[in-house]
């Protein structure tokens, strides 16, 4: 008997793994950027006519953070462009998979939407599965290797999130004008609401919908401290005030730049990483068109805006409370919508205003531009696929939308999510052109347009069912 006894002891002493408990899980994170810079010369897109890039006024990057709670493992990737079909991203996350291990639907990709870098497009961005350009592939690249180093760099970590409060940058730009003021459509109706009528323009009478002054983030330091990455949500589509022919990351890339230094990390190895995603902004700029105000020098207005928000933003994480592990979690779908379609007597008409503007009596000075983008929907499929993303970080809920997201509709999510704090990133998964709300098509306006919106009208409300939804199946 005691022979037994003293055997049984000598075994759990020497394996070590009888009796002993298990390890408790450690929380990492890494980050990484990669330059995707293009060449002088590539096409720029964001205004309404494409131009030559002919100066590089600051570069571009893929900015990537991992998290990992030792059973899962999430990739955010935010990419400065416009926007990227959804091949492109597609295509990215299958190597990334390839490279690193991380499954597909534990990544997240969007764009930052700087209207000031070269295009990813195909020659029709309406129909799927087209051929990624020469640049597309080196983007696709860049985000790999990105991906892979933000992996390398992964350490024990400590993980935050929280708000601030930035209301005066925002602005709605879809305005109701006075009664008389001129409203056409490029299709031979009349709009109820004008996009960015100007600044002093005195036929404005209210914004047709709310903005969202909230900003979300989310910030990652070592074990022993030293800042990691901060990952900034806020609702501004761009700013602007960037002279053609330069090429811009506009102001998410100051905002990186400048929350590096409000938080004391400058010239650390790994390097920090800044990060800002484009929220639910497909409605809002910042142009106040109360007020007729000097026009700025170009890019000044873009650190103003930039550097507001990173003071925020260094404002709050300092009384932020930082946790030693969270739970990560992620669902990804696949959502069908069905397109809107160009009737017949719309492509007849588009024809022959694209055969010859000056022939026509145009209907509106976009007219042109229109005829162009119906005729190039005349094969678009019945349905469309899109990507819907959402992740959840502790208590904070990330939820990611292909499209050009109108801000009532963040401010819907936010307030039905199951999570105590939620933030919509745009611009993810793809590019499927402008998301009004149902209320908001009936009122037009450019962002409405057959061309610039190409789903159901009621696509909003449907998405943000799919994605509640979501957010259910992660906890």
């Amino acid at each position: 008997m005691r022979v037994a006894l003293l055997t049984l002891l000598l075994t759990v002493a020497i394996g070590g793994s009888v009796l002993q408990a298990e390890e408790p899980p450690v929380f990492q994170a890494g980050a990484a950027t990669a330059n995707i810079t293009s060449a002088l010369g590539s096409t720029i897109i964001g205004g309404w006519m494409p131009h030559a890039a002919t100066h590089i006024h600051d570069e571009l990057h893929v900015r990537c953070l991992v998290l990992d709670d030792g059973t899962t493992q999430l990739a955010f990737v935010i990419v400065d462009n416009l926007g990227m079909a959804r091949e492109l991203f597609d295509e990215a996350k299958r190597r990334a998979e390839e490279k690193t291990g991380i499954p597909t639907h534990c990544m997240l990709m969007a764009a930052t939407h700087t209207h000031s870098a070269a295009s990813t497009r195909s020659a029709n961005r309406y129909l799927p599965n087209q051929p990624i350009s020469d640049y597309g592939q080196f983007i696709i690249e860049r985000i790999v290797n990105g991906l892979a180093c933000a992996v390398n760099n992964l350490r024990p970590a400590r993980i935050g999130w929280a708000t601030a409060q930035e209301p005066e940058l925002v602005f709605n730009r879809r305005w109701f004008m006075k009664p008389g003021t001129p409203m056409p459509d490029p299709f031979g109706g009349t709009d109820q609401v004008v996009f960015n009528p100007g600044r002093g323009n005195e036929n404005v009478v209210k914004p047709a919908g709310p903005t969202d002054p909230q900003i979300t983030f989310l910030s990652v330091r070592s074990r022993e401290g030293e800042p990691i990455a901060l990952m900034a949500n806020y609702s501004l589509h761009y700013v602007g005030g960037v002279p053609q022919g330069h090429i811009s990351a506009d102001y998410f890339a100051i905002f990186a730049d400048r929350i590096q230094k409000l938080l004391d990390a400058d010239r650390l190895g790994p390097p920090f990483v800044g990060i800002l995603t484009n929220g639910t902004s497909g409605d809002i700029n910042n142009i106040d068109v109360l007020h007729k105000t000097d026009v700025k020098p170009h890019y000044e207005q873009m650190r103003l805006v930039a550097h507001r928000i990173a003071e925020r933003v260094a404002v709050a994480e300092e009384q932020m409370t930082y946790h030693d592990w969270v739970t990560l979690r992620a669902a990804a779908a696949d959502l069908p919508l069905a397109t809107r379609r160009p009737t017949d007597e719309q492509l007849a008409r588009a024809k022959q205003v694209a055969a010859d503007p000056k022939a026509v009596k145009l209907y509106s000075r976009r007219e042109p531009i229109y005829a162009e983008r119906l005729l190039a929907m005349r094969d678009m499929p019945a349905t469309v696929h899109i990507p819907l993303t959402a992740f959840r970080v502790g208590e904070l809920a990330v939820v990611a939308i292909p499209f050009e997201v109108f801000a009532e509709i963040g401010l819907a999510l936010r307030s039905q999510s199951p999570l105590a704090t939620t933030c919509t990133i745009s611009h993810a998964g793809g590019s499927f052109g402008y998301l009004p709300t149902e209320d908001q098509h009936a009122l037009g306006g450019y962002e409405t347009w057959l061309g610039t919106n190409y789903v159901q009208e009621d696509a909003a409300e449907i998405i943000q069912k799919k994605l509640i939804s979501m957010l259910g199946e992660t906890e």
